[in-house]
């Protein structure tokens, strides 16, 4: 049931970090593509004044999000949703949004989606935070992540990397602006978005 990713374990201090200078100091922080569930226990851990909200469609993910849970005895993390941001049925409010390595392993509706209902639930001023691979206008690409855009989209043509530019426009047709970026580890970003 409990299930692994390397990646998690690498990026999860460096991703805290600004988690702590950007997340509200009380409320629901809705995780969107929980994955293992290694992420939000951690987060629910550091950050223990805020509720944690993970969600995945993969009901195998979901599995591993509660045993990870259940094994960590935290109390501030609720059930995990099965939420496909394409066309989820998306909870009433959230204080906040985190959303780590969904945007270029997805189809194009499903950050679209996510983006219309963080225009929708989130309240002005609160964040909705992406983390992952980027392509900048104007920025060298690591060839890594080069390498790693053509083998999403050979694996399936509907992946892979996703300009910064082109989530500035959506995240402004929702009603959000971009309030940072921040250079991550392993060629990795971190967008922070805002509900005007």
């Amino acid at each position: 049931m409990k299930q692994e990713a390397p990646a998690a374990a690498r990026n999860r201090e460096p991703i805290a970090a600004v988690l702590a200078e950007e997340l509200p100091a009380t409320g629901t922080v809705l995780e969107v593509a929980s994955g293992t569930g290694e992420h939000v226990v951690h987060f629910a851990q550091v950050f223990p004044h805020l509720r944690w909200q993970p969600s995945d469609p993969s009901a195998d993910a979901r599995a591993s999000i509660a045993a990870w849970g259940a094994e960590s005895g935290l109390d501030n993390i609720a059930p995990a949703l099965a939420l496909d941001a394409a066309q989820g049925d998306w909870p009433d409010k959230a204080d906040a949004i985190l959303c780590i390595n969904m945007v270029h392993i997805s189809p194009l509706a499903a950050s679209e989606g996510l983006v219309r209902a963080a225009g929708l639930i989130l309240p002005a001023g609160a964040p909705l935070v992406f983390y992952g691979p980027w392509l900048e206008v104007g920025v060298t690409t690591a060839p890594s992540n080069l390498a790693f855009d053509a083998s999403l989209k050979a694996r399936n043509a509907a992946w892979g990397l996703r300009t910064v530019g082109w989530m500035d426009d959506l995240a402004a047709a929702n009603g959000l602006r971009r309030t940072r970026r921040v250079a991550m580890p392993s060629n990795n970003i971190m967008l922070v978005y805002r509900k005007a």
